[in-house]
């Protein structure tokens, strides 16, 4: 298991080991060990989630308020997913930077996302599914969004056609409007 460093200090691409053969794969998708070494970090997961979705599906960017923050182990186990996760820490040196990777069954990359950042993907292919472990329950008070196309953030999704949102990602706030309300 690999630990890339990525633009921001906090967020990790995890590489896995893979030992394939004519038979399948194997590979260790876990080792608690390992990323509490490379996290520095005593990380408990206490929830799974699983989505599939169409192409085009976009779902995020959300977040959790404090003291329900999530940190998020995320990864796809069919199909795949442009992942972005953004820093929402005001008083973080990143803050309002963001990370993306293409994570896919192919290359079987997962992402770090600790607490404090805003998380969306954007499905590649239909029937993807997308799996991701959280270090908090979810507490639907607690939920917000940042619309995915906040001209202040500038991700740069890939073009693939019509995204579909629900129409809570749809009325996301923008970065601006998430200031305004943490100040």
């Amino acid at each position: 298991m690999n630990f890339v460093e990525t633009e921001i200090k906090d967020v990790k691409i995890i590489e896995p080991k893979v030992f394939g053969d004519s038979r399948g794969f194997f590979y260790e998708s876990f080792n608690e060990k390992k990323f509490i070494d490379e996290t520095k970090q005593n990380i408990i997961f206490c929830q799974d989630n699983h989505s599939k979705s169409s192409r085009g599906v976009l779902r995020g960017l959300h977040f959790q308020r404090n003291p329900y923050a999530q940190g998020k182990l995320v990864r796809c186990i069919a199909g795949s997913v442009f992942d972005v996760a953004v820093d929402i820490r005001i008083d973080s040196p990143s803050y309002g930077k963001y990370v993306s990777v293409v994570l896919s069954a192919e290359n079987k990359k997962q992402l770090w996302i600790p607490a404090g950042f805003a998380h969306g993907f954007l499905t590649l292919e239909d029937n993807t599914e997308f799996v991701y472990k959280t270090t908090n329950y979810y507490h639907p008070e607690s939920e917000g969004c940042i619309v995915w196309n906040d001209k202040q953030l500038n991700i740069n999704w890939p073009v693939i056609g019509e995204i579909k949102l629900s129409d809570k990602d749809n009325l996301g706030m923008t970065l601006a409007q998430y200031i305004e309300e943490f100040n």
